[in-house]
């Protein structure tokens, strides 16, 4: 129609009542736009996707990746020690930096063309009918048969200043990761009560300057106590003000009343949490202490999802978690290729 056809219709109403017809027209469109759907990454239902691209998540993919399986490591690329100096304890790495192990590692895994890497954060995972689903900060989603957990855990710092900037350096958790380094240094332990006298009766064994922060008022026994000083080990009561330190590397404690103490190293064990709820989220059962509960192949509470790592044991060492990392991985492939083989054999006779 044109304001010709009909002389009732003036040009500018006629223009007015189209454009108002395509307006009415474009709103559902345009409206579609602000709906939030997830992104269907690929359509590779894989056999296993491993959340947590360190050590353990590295190992896991290996040995998948040697069974000849489709593997996809999703990682953000964060982990709990890329501020710790040196690695220790790990046959053939020892001395060797957390971030050059990690390196080394992740080029000797790719070279499995069967394992993919992708860069980013898990937020979601769900069960699906097939395996399950795991959704990134991006909305990017992925799926697959089996998952492995090697997520690790999220050390939690005290209010003290300095604290964090010395963690993995000089403020440590294990004798057995950096005692070595530190013997016969003067070392202090802040803790308090049963895990202060357990801490240290261990670390006595790397030196004879010992003191024990209880950062207030001590909850040691009286028998424990004694136990202590019988063994020339200090206890001081005093409140932390701050850490001062060179790089991480502590110097000196200074208190809330004015006073400090010199000292080379500080042990510190610290409570933690899971750096990723999701296992907890599907169901995975945690153990008291707070670790995802595993049996020996590194199979959680859920069929078909598996931890290994840091976020599944106490015994926190690379050498550890690369060998959880690859019972995991067996563990997967073995599961997968016999589940394969009965249904194969089922369809067939």
């Amino acid at each position: 129609m044109t304001p010709e056809d009909n002389s009732g219709l003036s040009r500018r109403k006629f223009i007015a009542q189209v454009s108002l017809a395509l307006t009415t027209l474009a709103v559902p469109i345009q409206g579609l736009g602000f709906i939030k759907r997830p992104i269907m990454k690929d359509k590779i239902l894989y056999d296993a996707i491993i959340v947590g691209g360190s050590y353990s998540g590295l190992a896991a993919a290996m040995a998948l990746g040697r069974a000849l399986k489709q593997v996809l490591i999703i990682d953000s690329g964060k982990p709990c020690n890329a501020q710790t100096p040196h690695s220790h304890n790990f046959l053939t790495q020892d001395g060797n930096t957390p971030a050059g192990i990690a390196a080394v590692a992740r080029s000797q895994v790719e070279r499995y063309e069967n394992v993919k890497f992708y860069n980013g954060l898990v937020t979601t995972g769900k069960k699906t009918d097939d395996g399950f689903e795991i959704c990134l900060a991006t909305d990017e989603v992925f799926r697959a048969g089996k998952l492995i957990f090697a997520t690790g855990i999220r050390d939690l710092m005290p209010a003290i200043e300095g604290f964090a900037e010395c963690w993995g350096i000089s403020v440590i958790h294990c004798p057995y990761c950096h005692g070595y380094e530190v013997r016969g240094l003067r070392t202090g332990i802040l803790a308090n009560g049963e895990q202060a006298f357990d801490v240290a009766r261990l670390i006595s064994n790397w030196t004879k300057d010992l003191t024990v922060f209880t950062n207030g008022k001590t909850s040691l026994t009286d028998e424990q106590s004694l136990a202590l000083q019988e063994h020339q080990i200090t206890i001081i009561e005093k409140e932390i003000q701050k850490l001062e330190h060179n790089n991480g590397y502590i110097n000196t404690i200074f208190f809330k009343d004015g006073t400090k103490f010199t000292l080379s190293a500080l042990y510190a064990p610290r409570p933690f949490e899971l750096q990723s709820s999701i296992p907890e989220t599907l169901d995975c059962e945690l153990t008291e202490k707070g670790y995802i509960k595993t049996n020996a192949l590194q199979e959680t509470s859920v069929p078909g999802i598996y931890a290994c790592g840091d976020n599944s044991t106490h015994m926190r060492t690379v050498a550890n978690a690369v060998a959880m990392g690859t019972a995991a991985g067996m563990s997967v492939s073995k599961k997968i290729i016999l589940d394969q083989f009965q249904y194969t054999a089922s369809m067939k006779y």
